[in-house]
């Protein structure tokens, strides 16, 4: 099978190391003050999308001429934020994965609204990531395959009320279909024993967040 990514550069936290994640296929979309960061580093979106309330109107101009489409939507009629709007763009793409950069910053209500997305590309079965400088963010409600990416720590968090059958290889603590309920910390702070660490749920959404100081 084909594999089809799209990587969202939205406008939190943004560094030029990010633009190490661009492939050549990727279908690159710029969400608001991302599009700008993307053009401004010589990269133009296929698509840019948002209310461009974070940058100028002369800016905004620039996003318009460079990207190959843009989506400009009102900042007070839209019901979503720009990056669930970059996010329901990317799939219409009929991606298999989708990776989200500058989804996390000082906007802690933003940050939590990009990470609960990873409920909704479950749904569509699509792989979904969220990466910044210290955090490589994923979910999983069957297995997945976790790899060594340079980060120190690994750490577990139900995102339903109980996650069962939990069954970690690779791992300094191992578990053995073991449960995570929210409000705990049980599944803090874990470490690859390996290259690749390999985890299985039962029932339930298990957050993944590979972290590092």
């Amino acid at each position: 099978m084909t594999q089809k990514r799209v990587i969202i550069f939205s406008g939190g936290q943004l560094y030029s190391e990010y633009l190490k994640e661009i492939q050549e296929d990727d279908f690159i979309i710029g969400a608001d003050k991302g599009a700008l960061f993307l053009i401004h580093n010589h990269i133009h979106p296929h698509l840019s999308v948002g209310d461009f309330d974070s940058i100028t109107p002369q800016e905004k101009e620039i996003v318009s001429s460079s990207s190959v489409t843009m989506i400009s939507c009102d900042a007070f009629d839209k019901n979503l934020t720009d990056t669930e709007l970059a996010f329901d763009l990317a799939l219409e793409q009929q991606p298999t994965c989708i990776l989200l950069v500058g989804g996390t910053g000082t906007r802690l209500d933003h940050t939590l609204a990009n990470i609960h997305l990873l409920n909704r590309a479950l749904q569509h079965h699509i792989s979904f990531a969220i990466l910044d400088n210290h955090n490589y963010i994923t979910m999983t409600d069957s297995t997945l395959e976790v790899k060594d990416l340079g980060y120190t720590f690994v750490s577990l968090l139900p995102m339903t009320s109980e996650v069962t059958g939990i069954t970690l290889q690779g791992f300094v603590y191992p578990l053995d279909h073991a449960t995570l309920r929210q409000g705990q910390s049980l599944g803090i702070s874990n470490r690859l024993s390996s290259n690749i660490g390999n985890i299985t749920v039962e029932s339930g959404s298990l957050l993944v967040i590979q972290s590092k100081d």
